[in-house]
């Protein structure tokens, strides 16, 4: 039994706050939950066109006479050589996807016949009404069989233009998530250094701040993002700006009132008096004692940019078409929800619901593990 206490001791000295945290977090089962789904998604995001069905760029390979396709929909393809083919970038064929070397053809059957091979496209109607194409015999020479006409299986359809559902649902992950990091990490630069000069220095200069961000705090943050989205203009980047743009004020606020308390212990004073100079008594020595509430507010920030990115692409304010956004593709096919199609919309709801449901559960479970009344308590160290 002693033994164990002096373990217990032992790892009580040898783990930092963010450890002892961290072993918190794990024991909550939902917030572990929350954590593996983020996970799942950022592992789609980032591996991208690797991953994707339609590795196309934007996952924008259209066929329009595969649209509206039911989930688990396969169709043959014939594949053929394209006229006019350009290599991106690698860091635009990474983010966006690889431009395709060859063009797809639906098709409905093919024959091999002596003077070539006849090829019927696929119509979706009757196939007596599908066009009748004659190719050279040389296409099989050149190719293998299985390389020239292959069968592809759409697991979720496709949508009004005939492209892939799967594919569009998966580039909509890396929108969500990039709009997340880049507008939690302008908002956590503005809110972090004027919450922390404000209530660092106090006096007019705290008022003056404070008065401020009263002023944004009262207007309407759609409002307000949708007012910046147009002044800054419609497009990829300007989105990420204008959310993180108005999300920093939550920030300053909680760190305004982390800093008033924290500046006030011994080790400020004892910082002042060695002469340390304000910025690295702020840096190093106040904002590490108030990393728990950032990380928490981050990850309610985070879940609140995706709903509103997903808004914005709703309103035709976002990230602009044939860019795939979660918002935009239930914006494509909210008329659809009232017949058999529903799902077109659904599904991109679903994955936002999910997405930020799961934020909210790792938020919760964060805000409890920087409790430093009870972590000692319910990590049993």
């Amino acid at each position: 039994m002693e033994g164990t206490k002096n373990i217990t001791k032992l790892t009580e000295k040898n783990l930092s706050p963010i450890k002892l945290a961290w072993l918190k977090l794990l024991q909550n089962k939902i917030a572990v939950i929350g954590l593996v789904v983020i996970l799942t998604f950022l592992f789609i995001a980032v591996l991208g066109p690797i991953i994707r069905p339609d590795s196309s760029p934007k996952a924008n390979q259209q066929h329009l006479e595969l649209a509206r396709k039911p989930p688990g929909f396969t169709v043959k393809f014939l594949r053929l050589p394209a006229s006019t083919f350009q290599a991106n970038g690698v860091l635009y064929s990474f983010v966006f996807g690889f431009e395709p070397a060859y063009k797809e053809i639906p098709i409905d059957s093919f024959t091999l016949r002596a003077d070539g091979v006849e090829i019927i496209k696929y119509t979706g109607d009757e196939v007596s009404e599908g066009e009748v194409l004659l190719y050279p015999k040389t296409l099989f020479d050149e190719f293998e069989e299985d390389e020239v006409i292959h069968e592809k299986t759409f697991i979720l359809g496709t949508d009004r233009y005939g492209r892939d559902l799967l594919s569009r649902l998966m580039a909509g992950t890396w929108i969500s998530f990039t709009v997340g990091f880049i507008s939690i990490l302008i908002s956590l630069l503005i809110g972090i250094s004027l919450g922390a000069i404000a209530a660092y220095f106090g006096g007019k200069i705290d008022d003056l701040i404070m008065w401020f961000i009263n002023v944004i705090w009262s207007i309407p943050t759609l409002l307000l993002v949708i007012a910046m989205t147009l002044a800054l203009g419609k497009g990829f980047w300007q989105v990420f700006v204008a959310v993180g743009l108005t999300m920093w004020v939550e920030v300053a606020r909680v760190v305004r009132g982390q800093v008033l308390s924290t500046k006030q212990m011994e080790f400020v004073e004892a910082g002042k008096s060695f002469g340390f100079s304000t910025f690295r008594i702020i840096s190093k020595h106040i904002l590490p004692n108030v990393t728990g509430p950032i990380i928490v507010i981050s990850a309610s920030n985070f879940a609140a940019a995706i709903l509103i990115e997903a808004g914005l692409s709703f309103l035709g304010l976002g990230a602009q078409p044939p860019q795939a956004t979660w918002g935009k593709m239930i914006a494509e096919h909210k008329g659809y929800i009232i017949t058999g199609d529903a799902y077109l919309a659904i599904f991109p709801g679903i994955a936002i619901c999910l997405l930020v449901l799961s934020f909210v559960l790792l938020g919760n479970g964060l805000r409890d593990a920087f409790d430093t009344k009870n972590t000692k308590q319910q990590t049993g160290i």
